[in-house]
């Protein structure tokens, strides 16, 4: 009897032990379904620096710009040429990856009382919802990110999107100023918790924001800069302000770009945005633009063009933007800078912005490390007059925001640089990009018809 009792009680043992590791089975420590807001900031920020700053659309926008140019026969991107599914995957980083779990991140950093990560979660995803709408024009926002609740969120009006995304500027810098006692640290890939930069970030963007409504319907000109300047007396200051990512250049962690611009990507620099340097006599370009290895000399590829040259007698941008380790300015003070002066213009002529105007102009000079004589020499080529100042202020813009998709924002808002026809192009020079296929498929919209040429709501004639 002594010996079926032992027996019983060691297999009550086994079936409690063999059903304990059954369901440890089913938790996968690799999968877990909650974690702290370090664990979530830290992929978000990188994917916001490598796949929507220089992903896929960030090369297209290069292209349309006239930046850059891939050495392929046309049709191309470079010709206009797109299809819905090329821009499945930017949808996707945008949406899945960053703005979905940015949401997340600011529901556990409130609920955590961790003020600090909230703010940086509003600030991101207004940045993020910024290039979206800047993109594509009405995106789903108030009924997204709803899971189960509503796989079909409509789509918000751009004009909408806009005031949300100043909504939450503000939401954060009040955030912010709460002063948390817990803030981020080797997880704040941007700024390291430094939480003034990140406030100075916030108050930047909303003057960028504002500037991009000069010719919006039921907005003026003179009111959107002047809130802009009332925005950046709290904005970026310097340099060391940047919104910027390092990238150590190691296997696996190089700079987007340098991975963009390698002979397998066919993506060179154009010769349009090359002999820019040389016709201004710019000091920059042996900063800006690597010469072709093949010889020596700064060259740029034409775009659309019929036949296809050897990859390495194109130039690519210089080390200081296109190496390894190179850095991603995703923000930076020279923009802030260039905004002052925009807007200096709008609200009081062109006498005024041009201190604002070389100081921007000198602000991305230094940091290029370019010589101060030089850069007085530049300036006194580029002065500003009545009838240039906009162009020259956009133009130099564009110049110190090397590789940024604002650049194609404020093409499309003040039709500068003027670009010169490109060869066997499909169509006009396109005003937005195509709504993702698989957006199409399992989302259907009415906006979702839109053709590159169509205009979005702020783009006025």
């Amino acid at each position: 009897m002594k010996k079926i009792l032992m027996i019983l009680t060691s297999c009550v043992l086994i079936s409690a032990s063999g059903c304990k590791k059954y369901i440890d089975v089913n938790k996968n420590p690799n999968q877990p379904i909650d974690v702290a807001e370090a664990q979530i900031l830290a992929p978000v920020e990188l994917d916001i620096s490598s796949s929507v700053f220089a992903g896929n659309v960030a090369v297209i926008a290069q292209e349309y710009m006239q930046v850059a140019a891939l050495n392929q026969v046309a049709p191309n991107a470079g010709t206009y040429l797109m299809y819905n599914s090329d821009m499945d995957g930017d949808w996707t980083n945008l949406y899945v990856t960053c703005l979905n779990n940015l949401v997340t991140l600011n529901t556990k950093a409130v609920v955590d009382g961790k003020s600090n990560y909230a703010g940086i979660a509003k600030i991101l995803t207004a940045y993020c919802l910024g290039t979206g709408t800047d993109l594509w024009g009405d995106i789903p926002y108030s009924q997204a990110f709803k899971g189960s609740a509503n796989f079909t969120p409509v789509y918000d009006a751009q004009k909408d999107i806009y005031t949300n995304i100043q909504s939450l500027l503000d939401a954060g810098i009040a955030d912010i100023a709460k002063a948390g006692t817990t803030t981020p640290a080797g997880d704040d890939y941007f700024y390291a918790g430094d939480m003034s930069k990140w406030t100075k970030l916030a108050y930047t963007l909303k003057a960028r924001y504002y500037m991009h409504l000069t010719k919006a319907t039921g907005y003026t000109a003179a009111a959107q800069a002047q809130l802009a300047l009332t925005a950046l007396t709290k904005g970026m200051q310097s340099n060391d302000d940047d919104f910027k990512m390092a990238y150590s250049g190691a296997a696996g962690a190089e700079n987007p770009w340098q991975q963009n611009f390698i002979s397998a990507s066919t993506v060179v620099l154009a010769n349009t945005f090359v002999n820019g340097f040389k016709t201004r006599n710019d000091p920059r370009l042996s900063v800006m633009v690597a010469p072709a290895t093949a010889t020596g000399l700064y060259t740029g590829l034409g775009e659309g063009l019929n036949t296809i040259g050897q990859l390495e007698e194109y130039s690519r941008p210089g080390d200081f933007y296109g190496a390894a380790g190179a850095t991603n300015y995703v923000v930076n003070y020279s923009e802030a800078l260039f905004i002052k002066a925009e807007a200096t213009l709008i609200t009081s002529g062109f006498a005024t912005a041009a201190p604002v105007y070389q100081s921007a102009v000198s602000s991305h000079m230094t940091k290029l490390g370019i010589s101060t004589t030089n850069a007085i020499t530049y300036l006194a080529t580029r002065v500003l007059t009545a009838a240039n100042a906009e162009q020259l202020i956009i133009e130099e813009k564009q110049i110190a925001n090397f590789l940024s998709l604002e650049n194609y924002t404020d093409y499309r808002r003040t039709g500068y640089p003027v670009l010169p026809a490109v060869p066997n192009a499909l169509s006009a020079v396109p005003r937005r990009v195509l709504y993702p296929e698989a957006e199409i498929i399992s989302n259907p919209q009415p906006q979702q018809t839109a053709k590159l040429t169509d205009r979005l709501w702020w783009d006025v004639k």
